[in-house]
């Protein structure tokens, strides 16, 4: 099996060592799975979308507009 190196900050370190019992190498390939199998997903419909890359920022500008209306409403 390949080995990868991944590099965390101190503090969140210092966290992980705190749960010596927690096998970390298996969570982060889960959480890589979960994240690759997300992405895939995510890939197999955009291939069958006929929006362009500029219909798809143009839509994501008019839902960010309306959520942020949304919220700035509530608050």
């Amino acid at each position: 099996m390949p080995t990868i190196t991944l590099s965390v900050p101190e503090d969140l370190k210092k966290e992980m060592d705190k749960s010596r019992e927690i096998n970390w190498s298996e969570v982060a390939r889960t959480a890589i799975k979960k994240k690759i199998e997300e992405l895939n997903i995510l890939k197999s419909i955009t291939s069958k979308s006929k929006l362009t890359e500029k219909d798809a920022l143009e839509l994501a500008k008019k839902i960010n507009k309306s959520l942020h209306k949304k919220y700035a409403e509530m608050g």
